[in-house]
């Protein structure tokens, strides 16, 4: 690929790819959530670092492929890790004010 034909990916972009994965449990994007602590892109190579809402979350596995099959997805992406963190502990103060008008917890 030449450098006129190279795609610039952006951390807006893997964001919104992002925005199409779900905690099977939880009706609200992995975004919103608060789940996802940084991304990382270097060429085509892209690392999502996230967490998920407790260690014992058995979706676990299933989330993180579906993050890595939504992100591939990105044009110009070519590989993509994932890495699941447990610091900082999630809680639900990451969540956005539209997660949690969802979850009907802003009254």
């Amino acid at each position: 690929m030449s450098e006129a034909q190279a795609i610039t990916l952006s951390e807006d972009q893997i964001l919104e790819s992002l925005k199409e994965c779900y905690d099977p449990e939880i009706p609200v994007n992995i975004v919103d959530l608060g789940l996802i602590y940084g991304i990382t892109i270097v060429d085509d190579w892209v690392g999502v670092k996230m967490t998920l809402t407790s260690p014992g979350c058995p979706a676990s596995t299933m989330i993180s492929e579906q993050v890595k099959e939504r992100v591939k997805k990105v044009p110009g992406v070519g590989d993509v890790d994932v890495r699941i963190v447990w610091q900082p502990e999630w809680t639900p103060a990451r969540m956005t004010d539209e997660a949690r008008n969802k979850l009907g917890w802003n009254k």
